[in-house]
């Protein structure tokens, strides 16, 4: 497994330095690095990568690692940076305020962190009502979204 790895580290360092345009100019660069594999082996190597086809500076096709996609959980946390306009804590509810229609995907992001202290929310268009397990809690959960919102505007 350690070989397996060091040889797909080298791939990709490969593939970074040079427009490598098949398997077979894979299959030498490796072996020119000191690694005796088969084209079976490249091939595999290049599946479990997810190495795609993509037109280089110079318009030739060759080997590059696909455009790296932003997690869902970071998408619906822009969200919260993006539409939040005020939050604030009564006992243990808090009130998060939200630019109009927004409120739902706001209320989803909250949703997708499982935060234990958090018992439910409740969205509207412009305001999701957050149940917190207690007021120290939802103090806490304020402060957590304001420093996003503190992050979103730098």
């Amino acid at each position: 497994m350690v070989l397996k790895k060091a040889r797909q580290d080298k791939i990709l360092e490969l593939i970074r330095r040079n427009e490598i345009q098949t398997q077979e100019e894979m299959l030498l660069r490796l072996k020119e690095c000191g690694y005796e594999v088969t084209q079976a082996t490249v091939s595999r190597d290049i599946r479990e990568l997810n190495l795609i086809k993509s037109i280089s500076p110079r318009g030739v096709y060759c080997y590059a690692t696909p455009p790296k996609k932003e997690s869902a959980s970071a998408r619906l946390g822009n969200v919260v940076t993006d539409s939040v306009t005020t939050v604030d804590a009564a006992g243990n509810l808090v009130v998060v305020k939200t630019y109009p229609g927004l409120a739902s995907a706001v209320a989803a992001y909250i949703d997708s962190q499982n935060l234990p202290e958090l018992l439910g929310t409740i969205a509207g268009d412009d305001a999701v009502f957050v149940v917190v397990r207690d007021a120290s809690r939802a103090a806490a959960f304020c402060e957590k979204i304001r420093g996003m919102l503190r992050k979103g505007e730098k």
